[in-house]
């Protein structure tokens, strides 16, 4: 499901010069140690409908836990305003849980903390091996050519969601496959108070992730090799535009969507007022709304026509991460608990249960996971997604440029006229406030 946060760009800055054990630490579980680890504590993030969703899904497996280990699990579901904060807290103090989930976009960001156990090949093991992951999704679990901070638990994938009965209405009878038709057909679908496209404009973290994949798609990176911020790079800058002609220049998505951060442009594409979307595993979301399977399509999401390679890129690598609380007193069990959400059975259960997609590979050969929608983004995840940045500054890189995509698409809303120069001139102030390496 899509994450609505706050990055907390300066806590983290400073957090980043901090290790987990700032204060001689171990876990705030106080449920024994590895001889005798009675009782872990597990800060997960909200994935379900409300916090009492997920309590209702969590609390039947940790009792399934508790019976095969005799490990009780304290459970807290912590809303995304607010976990990067407490996680960062527990990082400066190194009083925190044993284990927990992360956006797996913050895992090199915590990594550089301190604060997360390493996933060498010993630990993986204890999991069943690396090979049993998606490798799209291990990458998203820290910096290259470091082991792993975390293991990927949940995965989605952007897709492009279109509304069957509008598109035949308007003569079209398949998805558009290139930006080009997208544009086209959303000129022919925007009509009557209706848009042929619905955008989250006022969520940076949508912003980023669409800024992120047109890059790609251009041919451009958001850092140089070395790591470095390279934000105003030309492909970087012609990506940003292309977004936010959307809404201006093409005029397919309605100028109220600048101003969107509540998921309000899944209720314009359940409730018609919008003909696509582009959307990670919305499929829940927009049956709450209403809307039946059967009345949709998912599709890759567009591509420069002939594009091969990264320039072939259609999502960003979404999911969320299990990590280890390197202060834990409990490593041992932390462990156990880890290779259990992460066994097929449970992930199985899981992702059923949140309608995204098992990382681990074996689970996802489970009928459940054949929709067509599920289908779509699995193959999506396993052959077009890449993963972002895996930077230490990844969490400010995010907030930057989709604070600055959300200001270029607001300067679009009221009219005015977003040229490149403009773009390069946001792009290159968000730059100018990231941190020196």
């Amino acid at each position: 499901m899509p994450i609505v946060r706050t990055a907390a760009a300066g806590v983290l800055a400073t957090a980043l010069v901090l290790t987990a054990t700032a204060c001689g630490g171990g876990s705030a579980s106080g449920g024994g140690g590895d001889s005798s680890p009675g009782t872990l504590t597990y800060w997960a993030s909200n994935q379900g409908t409300s916090l009492e969703n997920d309590r209702q899904v969590l609390e039947p497996e940790l009792r399934k836990f508790e019976q095969q280990t005799g490990i009780k699990v304290k459970l807290e579901v912590i809303p995304w305003s607010d976990l990067l904060n407490r996680i960062l807290a527990a990082a400066g103090s190194g009083q925190g849980p044993d284990v927990l989930n992360i956006g797996n976009t913050w895992s090199a960001s915590l990594q550089a903390t301190g604060a997360l156990r390493p996933f060498d090949a010993a630990t993986l093991a204890k999991t069943g091996g690396k090979e049993r992951f998606l490798p799209a999704a291990l990458a998203s679990a820290g910096a290259a050519g470091q082991d792993p901070a975390a293991v990927p638990l949940y995965s989605m994938a952007y897709g492009l969601y279109w509304n069957k009965k509008l598109f035949a209405e308007a003569g079209i009878d398949r998805a558009p496959a290139t930006w080009e038709e997208l544009v086209a057909d959303g000129k022919k679908l925007t009509t009557g108070g209706r848009y042929g496209l619905a955008v989250e404009g006022g969520n940076i973290s949508e912003n980023v992730h669409h800024a992120f994949t047109l890059a790609k798609q251009h041919g451009a990176d958001f850092f140089d090799p070395s790591g470095r911020p390279a934000f105003d790079s030309p492909g970087a800058v012609a990506a940003v535009k292309q977004y936010v002609d959307l809404l201006g220049t093409d005029r397919i998505a309605a100028a109220g969507n600048a101003e969107y951060a509540n998921n309000q442009s899944v209720t314009d594409f359940a409730t018609g007022k919008a003909a696509m979307l582009l959307w990670q595993a919305a499929g829940a979301n927009l049956k709450s709304h209403g809307m039946a399977a059967e009345d949709y399509g998912v599709a890759p999401v567009p591509i420069p026509a002939g594009a091969t390679g990264e320039r072939a890129t259609t999502s960003m690598v979404a999911g969320i991460n299990l990590a280890v609380f390197r202060a834990t007193r409990n490593t041992e069990g932390a462990l156990k608990f880890v290779s259990f959400m992460t066994g097929t059975e449970e992930q199985t259960v899981l992702n059923k249960a949140y309608g995204t997609i098992p990382p681990v590979v074996e689970a996802q050969r489970d009928t459940a996971f054949a929709t067509p929608e599920l289908g779509t983004l699995a193959a999506v995840l396993g052959q077009s997604a890449r993963p972002l940045p895996q930077v230490p500054a990844e969490s400010q890189f995010e907030t930057l440029v989709g604070t600055a995509v959300k200001n270029l698409l607001a300067s679009a809303a009221a009219g005015k006229a977003v040229t490149e120069d403009g773009v390069r001139a946001e792009l290159t102030r968000a730059q100018q406030q990231m941190p020196a390496n």
